[in-house]
Parts: C-alpha cells; sequence; structure tokens
C-alpha cells in the first residue's frame, strides 16, 4: 500500500480560516488544520474508520452507535455545505457500539461537477487520514447499466473506471491502483449479505446525466454502474493509505437501458424508498469492520 504524503515539509500549526480557498493552501496543510478542528471539537482523538455517505445512504449514520458530536461542516478548514439535496451538511464522530472504536461519518461531499477542482473533492479523504482512519467506506447512489440490478440493488465495487480526465493526485507520486478497492473488506461485506453483487464503477464529470451511447461504451469497457463520484476520493485514500470499500445503491437503470428519463427526483425517491434497508446493512459491515 503507498505510503501517506506528510505535509511536515509545511508548518503544521498554521491557523486557516474554514473559508479558505483550497487553492490558496496546500492541500495536505489543509487537511490537517481540518483535522485538528475535529479533534478539539469531538474530543477525540483517533478516528479508525472514515464513510462518505451518498444519496440515499445519510440513515447509516444514526445506526453505527453513539453519536459523540455533529458539527457543520462549514465550519471546518476547507468544507463546504454540499450542493446537492440528499447529501447532509455535517461531519459526525460515532463511538460504533461495543467497541473502543470511532467512525468519523461525513455528509458533505464535493462532486467535480461543482467546479472547486480536484482538491476540492479529496479533501474529506485527506482530512479521514489525518484523523487516523486507516479503513474508508465511500458510498454512492448510481445508475446501472446491468438491466438485471433494477431500484433498490445494492453493489459492491471491485474495481473503477475514471472518465474525469483527473486525479488527486499531484506531482510525481506513483501510486499503484491494483488492489483499490479492498478484497478484504469485500470478504467482509459479504460475510454480512452473502447475495451482494460486485461491479466496475464507472465516473463521468457529470452534472448531466450519461447519454445511452456513453452507457453503452461505459458497458463495452467493462463497466456496470454509471455515477458522478467516487473514483477520485478512492484515488487519494488510497495515496493517503486507506484501505477502501466502496458500495453502489442503484437508484435507476442508466440512460438507454430503463425507458424511463432520468431526473435527480429519482435518485433521491430511491434513496428513501431503501434508506433503511441499506442503512442497516451498511451499520452491520462497519460493525464487522471494527470488530475485525
Amino acid at each position: 500500500m503507498s505510503e501517506y504524503v506528510s505535509p511536515s515539509s509545511v508548518p503544521a500549526q498554521r491557523t486557516i480560516s474554514p473559508s479558505e480557498p483550497l487553492a490558496q493552501a496546500d492541500p495536505f496543510e489543509l487537511a490537517e488544520a481540518a483535522a485538528r478542528s475535529i479533534r478539539g471539537r469531538t474530543q477525540v482523538n483517533t478516528h479508525d474508520i472514515a464513510l462518505i455517505l451518498g444519496s440515499g445512504w445519510s440513515g447509516a449514520a444514526d445506526l453505527l452507535g453513539e453519536t459523540v458530536a455533529t458539527l457543520p461542516a462549514r465550519q471546518i478548514p476547507g468544507f463546504r455545505a454540499p450542493a446537492v439535496a440528499g447529501h447532509g451538511g455535517n461531519v459526525k464522530s460515532v463511538r460504533i457500539a461495543d467497541s473502543d472504536t470511532h467512525a468519523l461519518v461525513i455528509g458533505a461531499r464535493t462532486h467535480y461537477y461543482e467546479g472547486y477542482g480536484v482538491r476540492a473533492v479529496a479533501h474529506a479523504i485527506r482530512t479521514a487520514a489525518a484523523c487516523g482512519a486507516r479503513t474508508i467506506i465511500l458510498t454512492n447512489g448510481c445508475g446501472s447499466v446491468n438491466p438485471e440490478w433494477g431500484p433498490g440493488q445494492v453493489v459492491l465495487i471491485r474495481d473503477h473506471i475514471n472518465l474525469t480526465g483527473a486525479s488527486p493526485i499531484e506531482g510525481a507520486h506513483f501510486v499503484d491502483l491494483t488492489d483499490l478497492y479492498a478484497q478484504r473488506l469485500r470478504d467482509i461485506a459479504h460475510e454480512v449479505d452473502p447475495d451482494l453483487p460486485e461491479g466496475v464503477y464507472v465516473q463521468f464529470r457529470g452534472p448531466h446525466y450519461e447519454t445511452p451511447a456513453e452507457v453503452t461504451m461505459a458497458g463495452i469497457l467493462g463497466g456496470d454502474l454509471v455515477g458522478m463520484s467516487t473514483t477520485l476520493e478512492a484515488i487519494a485514500a488510497r495515496q493517503s493509505g486507506m484501505e477502501v470499500l466502496g458500495l453502489s445503491l442503484v437508484t435507476n437503470l442508466a440512460a438507454g437501458v430503463g425507458s424511463s428519463a432520468l431526473s435527480h427526483d429519482e435518485v433521491l425517491e430511491a434513496g428513501r424508498d431503501h434508506a433503511e434497508r441499506i442503512s442497516q446493512l451498511l451499520a452491520t459491515i462497519v460493525s464487522r469492520i471494527a470488530r475485525a
């Protein structure tokens, strides 16, 4: 696993305001500042597991265990309120039930299409690493290229295809992505639900939905799912030395696979319809990981 890129070459204690633009601060220095803020306000020195909760997954935060603190994301250096309906705007510290392990639950995802740059997309991941997390769980809502996976199906991500044309890694840092989505964590998820299928997630830049021809292309390339998040976050997590587990909730059949028009309302509806089941699934997986 690749070595965590430390900001040790820059002053560690410079005060960074929550509103300071990411472009004006070293990304790892900013992550350290965010981690100091989280530690100070939660009084939790180490968060061992981190979760990024995408569309439909937010209910899992309440099932993990005792919420130690809830912080508005915009008050933490480098974070901003989410721009997408269905995403929470808070960062929570949760003590996982029946353990001494704490989880950092991030409901403030920045998408690449928002135009803030790749550093903003990766900031939550780098903050989690600076908080001590060695495992990160990335969730999303997505479209299915496979007509057999309809709304409500949860799919483990076994690999991805990044079609954004971007990377969160800057400079000559060569990171191996061969086993990016950890087999160990997927095995734990299969222990919880042996019927979970695995697939390849394809990230497009967005915010427009894919055309039928683009969905066909994704399938030809080996993709099973299409969406607008996750891959850049996963790359940043690997650079920071974390194990990655990815879970996708199918919210709709992708363009050309299904016959209905696509809308974000459909994504939100699928999330509401299946929230209780998938939240319980995720909470159980996290509990198993914490005890492993």
